[in-house]
């Protein structure tokens, strides 16, 4: 899962999230889809964590030539 691109784990979430809501999941399965949820969040959480730092990183860097072009 750990390879799985962002918007195909939104994708996942959101239809076990419609499925919950619309009671198309059977109590049998509701705690491992549950528990699949949590680790989509956490996916989705650390894939936006390193996205903000990259652009933070890539705007330091910018800034840095930028100042230095003056």
């Amino acid at each position: 899962m750990a390879d799985m691109k962002y918007s195909k784990a939104i994708k996942q979430l959101e239809d076990i999230i419609h499925k919950i809501e619309n009671e198309e999941i059977d109590i049998d399965d509701l705690s491992d889809k549950v528990k699949e949820a949590v680790s989509l969040v956490k996916l989705c959480k650390d894939k936006i964590e390193k996205a903000e730092m990259e652009v933070k990183d890539v705007v330091g860097k910018f800034e840095e030539s930028s100042n230095e072009a003056r």
